[in-house]
């Protein structure tokens, strides 16, 4: 349990650390110092905690997460520890958001999930119109009914930590653990819960996976630095790992002739499975510095990537090699993260920004359009067309919501 409450812990430094940290810094004193001493450096160093920033909403989010995987702290020790930080800890300014606007109009919409820290990371569209969600540190899968706002939750097997999202044809949604190493798939109607394990202990964290068209589940393991996939019928599971070391394989899609698609986070590559050999073919991007996390591809087969790092649209077409790339009107440090084709355009999220951005691209003119997230975002992971394609669903992260983009 120790050892899988430290991997968790790693999750939650992005968020308790997003800067360098700081080797001499103290605790101001205050009501609460005892606490945080106590309690969060058994995990955090001080100077990850002191370098931080959130709003009063962000920090008490960011302590339910923490309470949610394990941190014993009582209602009343959570709240007061919440003060303390957002206190001496305010959120701290970052590049503005920038509107672009145009010919599109869009609506948004968003819902509060029950359960406080819930950290929603992946959303999932499905054919009856409902908004489902990994509630990646309660544990949970929450299916919500945008026509009523009712939400339902699932609990999983403990130690799961539920990441990416899909649906197969029957209805059943599958799922990554990525602190238990193992895809998990739900039936709705009854909540039980079959388990693949990873083969490889070294998989320790699956993370997105997507059905091709023969009902093959394919999936990228960030951490142990593989892609595998899954046979439901037989529950046989076969990984390879990736060409490039600590490459970190991340953000995946299928082309039109069943080929599965990749984006190595650590490295200035995507790459292609083969899905009869599984062998594995990089295609190196421009620029060394150049990190693409999440990717979508439209109807031509052309693969678009989000470059988290340098703040920039990626094209990259897979019979030439050819790379495009486009600014994001965020700037260098807007970090586009979720990403999604819809029609003709590619829609993402800039999560570096304050608040949060959604980003539609049209190809054909080259040109951008923008608009707030409502609720700040508080980075958007991931995003997907809903199942009529006449929107988006969203799931955003620091600020515990899902949301629908409806076009107009």
């Amino acid at each position: 349990m120790a050892q899988k409450i430290a991997f968790r812990s790693i999750i939650l430094a992005g968020l308790i650390a997003p800067g360098a940290a700081l080797a001499e810094a103290t605790l101001p004193p205050g009501p609460g110092k005892d606490i945080v001493e106590t309690v969060c450096t058994a995990c955090h160093q001080v100077g990850r905690i002191a370098n931080a920033g959130y709003s009063a909403e962000g920090w008490r989010n960011v302590v339910s997460m923490m309470v949610n995987i394990g941190a014993p702290l009582s209602d009343e020790q959570a709240a007061q520890v919440s003060t303390y930080l957002a206190r001496n800890f305010p959120e701290k300014p970052g590049p503005a958001a920038v509107v672009l606007p145009g010919a599109v109009t869009v609506a948004i919409k968003e819902w509060s999930v029950p359960t406080p820290g819930s950290r929603p990371h992946d959303p999932l569209a499905t054919q009856d119109g409902a908004i489902w969600y990994s509630g990646q540190m309660a544990n949970v899968l929450g299916r919500l009914d945008p026509k009523t706002g009712e939400i339902k939750e699932y609990k999983l097997p403990p130690d799961s930590g539920p990441h990416g999202l899909v649906a197969d044809r029957d209805g059943a949604i599958w799922y990554t653990a990525n602190f238990g190493a193992y895809i998990g798939k739900l039936d709705p109607e009854t909540g039980a819960v079959t388990q693949f394990k990873m083969p490889d202990p070294k998989a320790r964290d699956p993370h997105t996976l997507v059905f091709d068209g023969h009902g093959i589940l394919w999936f990228t393991v960030q951490g142990g630095n593989m892609v595998g996939r899954l046979d439901p019928k037989t529950g046989a599971i076969r990984l390879v790992s990736s060409p490039t070391p600590k490459s970190n394989p991340y953000g995946m899609v299928i082309d039109s002739r069943g080929s599965p698609f990749f984006a190595e986070f650590g490295s200035n590559k995507i790459a292609r499975i083969d899905p009869a050999t599984m062998e594995i073919r990089e295609y190196v991007l421009p620029y060394a510095d150049a990190r693409p996390r999440r990717i979508a591809i439209t109807r031509d087969d052309i693969i678009w990537y989000s470059d988290y790092r340098r703040g920039y649209l990626g094209q990259l077409d897979p019979k030439t090699g050819a790379v495009a790339e486009f600014a994001s009107p965020g700037g260098p440090r807007s970090q586009p993260y979720g990403i999604a084709a819809l029609g003709n355009a590619i829609w993402y999220s800039e999560s570096g920004v304050k608040p949060n951005t959604l980003v539609r691209f049209d190809p054909a003119t080259e040109r951008f359009e923008s608009w707030i997230i409502p609720s700040g975002g508080g980075v958007v992971r991931n995003m997907m067309p809903t199942a009529d394609r006449r929107g988006l669903v969203l799931a955003c992260s620091g600020v515990n919501k899902v949301a629908l983009v409806t076009l107009r």
